[in-house]
């Protein structure tokens, strides 16, 4: 008889415990502003590269298109994405040309252009580019 009620109370438990560790998946999106936060590759410190206004990226994912600001130069291109591989080499960017101070903006686009794929945290805050699994640039989200 224990051996019944005990088996009952285990059957029971593991009942409760599977309906109570479901989680429900958080949709996170590449969609609307982000503003980088680290950058590899560099010697100059972060600061250094961006003194005055730290690069964005913009993805309207409606129109498949992207668009940000380097911390000098507004870029535009098409938005090229399969899964989590990204592509901004055969993006076709077009830029503004006005005359930068210091080489943050080229360091910018030049690793951009290398972009592999990307990631995005759970929370949907944190956007990481990466070139195989080593992240390059670290992008927050902007509300």
């Amino acid at each position: 008889m224990k051996k019944t009620a005990l088996l009952v109370v285990f059957i029971g438990m593991t009942l409760v415990s599977c309906t109570t560790t479901k989680s429900t998946m958080k949709t996170v999106s590449l969609e609307g502003t982000w503003e980088l936060n680290y950058i590899t590759g560099p010697r100059i410190a972060f600061e250094g590269l961006y003194p005055e206004k730290k690069p964005t990226i913009k993805f309207d994912l409606a129109a498949n298109k992207i668009a940000g600001n380097n911390s000098c130069n507004q870029y535009f291109g098409a938005l090229i994405v399969d899964g989590n591989k990204i592509n901004f080499k055969d993006a076709k960017m077009g830029m503004t040309m006005m005359a930068c101070q210091g080489n943050g903006d080229s360091v910018y686009m030049d690793t951009l252009n290398k972009i592999e794929s990307y990631t995005i945290t759970d929370d949907g805050k944190t956007l990481n580019f990466l070139i195989g699994n080593v992240v390059m640039m670290r992008f927050t989200h902007q509300m």
